[in-house]
């Protein structure tokens, strides 16, 4: 084979090799920002009640534009569009934040321990009806309830 004919083969291979390098990184960061968390409550993550139990809260994408809420032991799972949101506390505790409107538990942020920036999750439409229904009653319409997690 002449030189031409190797340059030809290299170039694609080279690049297939770039490929598989970043994806295998992006894999990689993805699945370290994994949150583990003992919820003790029924709780709503968009239109899907899931019930109390061990759950894992991921990103499939790399931005985590939308995170997958899955139960460790039933097969329940939820997954929901979030935003990028930013706190100036930057605390140190990973930790999920629920919206409770008297017994009903809404998923509303996630956070990582030491992080400055975490994910809202949009707030479905029966949330945003409770919310317009409790805050003709109170000033605040919904009270915050904070759970520690876990990051592995």
């Amino acid at each position: 084979m002449n030189k031409q004919t190797l340059k030809s083969f290299a170039i694609p291979a080279l690049t297939l090799i770039a490929v598989f390098a970043v994806s295998a990184i992006a894999a990689n960061a993805q699945t370290s920002g994994r949150v583990y968390a003992q919820i003790p409550f029924d709780f709503i993550v968009g239109d899907k009640t899931l019930s109390a139990g061990r759950y894992l809260v991921s990103s499939r994408m790399q931005d985590r534009a939308a995170l997958l809420v899955q139960n460790m032991k039933a097969k329940e799972f939820a997954i929901r569009l979030t935003n990028q949101v930013q706190d100036r506390r930057n605390r140190s505790n990973t930790r999920l934040v629920f919206h409770r409107y008297g017994q009903t538990y809404f998923l509303a942020e996630v956070w990582q321990g030491g992080e400055s920036s975490g994910w809202s999750l949009r707030s479905s439409k029966a949330e945003q009806k409770l919310q317009r229904e409790q805050s003709t009653i109170a000033q605040n319409g919904y009270e915050t309830v904070e759970l520690i997690a876990s990051l592995r």
